[in-house]
């Protein structure tokens, strides 16, 4: 792979997102930026890029750490820096892993020689050498939450800490923070989401005439690196001198009275919680200014502002989509043009009379709003009933297959899912090793620790009790002289912590015509739709099967995205006979492949039916036959058993037997969530209480 980087300037289209990494150059303290985007759409290229547009800095010389000469760090590690010599350096780009642990993120401490030679020998991670730089995560929806929840600690606080085992060790940590993520592969944590300055959604361009330039672009780059790059090199230094221009004016832009009130009132006007986007707001507005040229803050810089800052916090939960009503911005913008301060109050304007809607008319446009353009809204039929299906439906049909009986004459159109609820907590069995989350029990690097064990590797979370309990025995044949314990290599312990870990969810769903006739999809659309989002708060992977007519469909291949598996849910059409044996069997047939690409990711699976079967006269003996399978694999399972009406079979609990899982009716499933609701809110009014009393 070539040293030499693909130019910045000679990236085709990408507009918002070229504009949002430089008004990050120019002010680093705008936040980052997170770029949410399609795979292949040189989110990658273009942040590699920006890295070699930043000026040079000048460093204390021999310092880990990236001190800059006459404002040094105080609490350096490398310090005190008594006789400053100084060199000068290329801007830091690092680049985060997926797999990276936090040892390597903050720097990792040699405990071996902390007790063995009493020194405390510390080696700077990834935010060391990011400071004053750029830190590049690639997939960072895909990082454990604890390690995005320490880089973005480390970005708004400028300062990395290291609190281990007595020794404390404190550095400066200033980058300008960049994130790219596939939203199909999961979404952030709206906290996380927050924490980031500035988002930006992209999209490949459909234009033919684009496409062929950035091909053409990328195979004259491959062919010859560094020609390619001399072409565009005039175009790199005239934007390089522009971001150093825009920051030294950047201290003398003025925010002026009626541009903050701007951006309060927006931030006010779609609701958003806290007041962080209105301080980003106001700095990206400010970098805005400074970018032009100007030393004034215009309505243009607040509306660009808001439309890079708000879009990824107005969400009130994971599945509304991402983005801003426009007219709504427009409004708000107009109305609050002018400087207010003599009649901040105009008349007409009070509560519920002004043309967005007061508290008495609700926000238009909002999470919750009712506006035409409320964006990320629930679809308008709310009853299924609607003379229209949604143009997704088709794409959920079954493929053509032959069979021995037609398809259905009437198919019920998609209806709508009810209000999802909290769930019942369903987790696996026994202790496993997967990835951090907050579902099933497991061994992981957070937790409280459980026990000790001999290193697996590098020491990492050194067990010193156990530790000294190994070498004490062997002290006076090693010779100790009184002063000192005499530690070998052999001696050493590690923690074994107990945590949670996330799972694969595999949802499958009955979608025959056994469920539809009976008017029950809403309610079933709403449990899975809880299930779902309880999937989200817990970290899991999910997928989904469908079953209905000739056989078993693929809805869903297992993915971190629950934002996919509820547009899949809601665009689930109903109709056909029962193959409950064929939708066990591709259950079966997709966790034998997902054991294969992550053996630790321990999986749960969901069945959805009534229990009935049909398609021949040994259709219920088949699915059973089916069940067995996941019994004999011992496969934690949960059958949420849609039959109703007065007459009932039991056919979905006897499948749970067979299954060896547990069986839960709808009914059930939303009262056993409330119970447990009522439960941690006791548990936390007695703790309240014990520690009052205390």
């Amino acid at each position: 792979m070539s040293d030499v980087r693909y130019p910045f300037t000679a990236v085709v289209g990408m507009a918002d997102l070229r504009l949002g990494l430089l008004l990050n150059a120019v002010s680093p303290a705008v936040g980052g930026v997170l770029v949410r985007g399609e795979k292949g759409t040189a989110k990658s290229t273009m942040v590699r890029a920006l890295a070699g547009l930043l000026p040079s800095i000048t460093v204390v010389d021999d310092c880990r750490f990236a001190c800059e000469p006459g404002a040094v760090d105080p609490q350096c590690p490398d310090g005190p820096h008594e006789v400053v010599e100084s060199r000068e350096r290329p801007s830091q780009l690092v680049e985060l892993p997926v797999g990276v642990a936090e040892d390597r993120i903050v720097g990792s401490l040699d405990l071996e020689r902390a007790l063995a030679e009493g020194v405390k020998a510390y080696e700077p991670g990834l935010l060391a050498k990011a400071h004053r730089g750029v830190l590049y995560i690639d997939e960072v929806n895909l990082l454990q939450d604890h390690v995005v929840d320490l880089l973005l600690d480390a970005a708004a606080m400028g300062r990395s800490y290291v609190e281990r085992e007595g020794v404390s060790v404190r550095h400066a940590a200033r980058f300008l923070l960049v994130g790219t993520m596939n939203p199909e592969e999961g979404e952030l944590r709206p906290q996380l989401l927050d924490r980031f300055g500035l988002t930006v959604e992209i999209a490949a361009t459909r234009e033919p005439t684009e496409r062929a330039e950035v091909v053409r672009r990328r195979l004259a780059y491959d062919a010859d690196p560094a020609g390619f790059a001399a072409r565009f090199a005039a175009e790199e230094r005239a934007l390089a001198e522009r971001i150093t221009s825009a920051r030294e004016l950047l201290p003398s832009v003025e925010l002026t009275n009626v541009a903050l009130r701007q951006i309060t009132a927006v931030c006010a006007a779609f609701e958003v919680d806290g007041l962080r986007a209105d301080i980003v707001m106001a700095r990206t507005a400010v970098a805005l200014a400074a970018w032009a040229g100007r030393t004034e803050v215009l309505e243009e810089d607040v509306r660009k502002a808001a439309q890079l800052a708000l879009p990824h916090r107005r969400r009130r939960n994971p599945f509304d989509a991402p983005g801003l009503d426009e007219e709504q911005l427009d409004r708000t913008l107009e109305e609050h043009a002018s400087d207010g301060d003599e009649d901040p109050q105009p008349e007409g304007d009070g509560p519920g009379e002004g043309p967005d809607g007061g508290p008495d008319g609700g926000p238009d446009g909002g999470p919750d709003g009712g506006g035409p353009d409320g964006g990320g809204g629930a679809p308008e039929p709310v009853d299924g009933g609607g003379p229209e299906a949604p143009e997704s439906a088709p794409e959920a049909e079954v493929p053509a297959m032959p069979a021995q009986h037609p398809a259905p004459a009437r198919e019920s159109a998609p209806v709508a899912a009810t209000d999802p609820y909290r769930t019942r907590l369903f987790a696996v069995k026994g202790t496993g090793h997967g990835a951090q989350g907050r579902r099933s029990p497991a061994e992981t690097t957070g937790g409280h620790t459980i026990r000790a064990r001999r290193p697996q590797g590098m020491l990492s979370r050194l067990h010193l009790t156990a530790t000294l309990q190994a070498a004490a025995p062997h002290q006076v044949a090693r010779g100790r002289d009184g002063r000192a314990l005499v530690l070998h290599k052999d001696d050493f312990r590690e923690q074994v912590r107990q945590g949670r870990e996330s799972n694969l969810v595999l949802f499958v769903v009955d979608a025959s015509g056994s469920m539809a006739a009976r008017q029950r999809m809403s309610a079933v659309k709403g449990a899975v739709l809880s299930l779902l989002m309880d999937a989200y708060q817990r970290r899991d992977k999910i997928g989904m099967i469908t079953f209905r007519g000739a056989g078993a469909e693929l809805a869903l291949p297992p993915t971190s995205s629950v934002e996919v598996g509820a547009a899949r849910l809601e665009s689930l059409p109903t109709g056909g006979r029962t193959p409950l044996a064929a939708g066990l069997l591709r259950a079966h047939e997709v966790l034998r492949v997902e054991r294969l690409r992550d053996p630790n990711r321990r999986p749960l699976l969901v069945l959805v039916t009534d229990g009935r079967a049909t398609g021949g006269r040994d259709a219920l003996a088949q699915s059973r036959r089916a069940a067995s399978l996941f019994a004999a694999q011992g496969t934690a399972s949960v059958v949420l058993d849609c039959e109703s009406g007065p007459v009932r079979l039991g056919l979905a609990r006897t499948l749970a037997g067979v299954l060896g899982g547990t069986a839960v009716s709808l009914d059930e499933l939303r009262a056993e969530g409330v119970a447990s609701l009522v439960r941690e809110n006791r548990a936390t009014t007695s703790m309240a209480s014990m520690r009052k009393a205390a």
